[in-house]
């Protein structure tokens, strides 16, 4: 196996190697689209949330819970209900709830993520040739933390972008079993990340 992408990152800002090493002690990230899912997520190993749902009128009380829980609580804007596309939903998230960063696929709200010192992951769709060799120029274009590639089940096309990409790498999506996950960690990936609690546990 490559070296493991998570040394790699150097000259993080505050906090960030706070995020990766957590997420190399426990490479299982909990991602959570609903109530059930944000209590059993409180109750998970996984120190790092990514939180899936929610609405201007609710993602603090989400965050706060999970902040309260001791964990990492980072935001998908594009899934979030009631806040829009600009640079000023991420100052919104930012000031009004204590995330620690963002998922999103809009470079834009990354850039600005980065600009308020918050923790950023590109989320990237792999459907295609043209989505697989774009994801370089997406990177480049924003600097993240780190990069999510769905469907995570891939380990082929995992590999590539984990040699193509200078930070530790996320795949999301699919993955449904103990095997899913050797693979994508074999595969060079830094950390999986799921909504099925069965996987929380493994």
């Amino acid at each position: 196996m490559q070296e493991h992408q998570l040394q790699k990152k150097q000259d993080t800002p505050s906090g960030t190697s706070a995020i990766l090493e957590m997420i190399e002690d426990n490479p299982i990230i909990t991602a959570v689209k609903d109530d059930s899912g944000l209590e059993a997520c409180l109750k998970a190993e996984s120190g790092v949330v990514f939180i899936l749902f929610g609405d201007i009128c609710n993602i603090h009380e989400i965050v706060k819970r999970i902040k309260e829980n001791g964990k990492i609580a980072i935001v998908h804007m594009d899934l979030l209900g009631g806040i829009g596309s600009k640079d000023v939903a991420v100052d919104f998230i930012r000031n009004q709830t204590e995330a620690d960063g963002i998922i999103s696929t809009k470079t834009t709200l990354l850039k600005r993520a980065k600009e308020l010192g918050m923790f950023t992951v590109l989320r990237s769709f792999i459907l295609d040739s043209m989505s697989l060799n774009g994801i370089r120029r997406q990177y480049e274009q924003v600097k993240p933390n780190m990069v999510e590639i769905l469907p995570g089940i891939m380990p082929k096309i995992t590999k590539r972008v984990v040699e193509e990409i200078p930070v530790p790498v996320i795949c999301g999506g699919l993955i449904s079993d103990k095997e899913d996950i050797i693979s994508a960690l074999s595969a060079g990936a830094a950390a999986i990340s799921s909504t099925n609690q069965t996987i929380w546990e493994l």
